[in-house]
């Protein structure tokens, strides 16, 4: 099974190789019909510390890195 890709914003990058991604998804409400918006974060891996907050980036599923963190970082979207 592929890995999953998805696309956020960097809200916290306090961590020492760590940031907090978020990301948005939107649906249509069933019986409402009307758009409605979610947000979730996650942790990814990011070894070199190079991303800061406000970059929108693209991350990637991986093996359990720590309790946390199950995602990893691919680039800059």
């Amino acid at each position: 099974m592929p890995k999953r890709i998805l696309q956020g914003v960097v809200v916290s990058d306090k961590n020492d190789k760590t940031i907090v991604v978020e990301v948005e998804r939107r649906f249509t409400h069933p019986l409402l019909k009307k758009t409605v918006r979610r947000t979730k974060k996650y942790h990814a891996h990011d070894e070199a510390n190079t991303f800061k907050i406000g970059d929108k980036v693209s991350i990637e599923e991986a093996a359990p890195i720590s309790k946390n963190k199950r995602w990893v970082v691919l680039a800059k979207a």
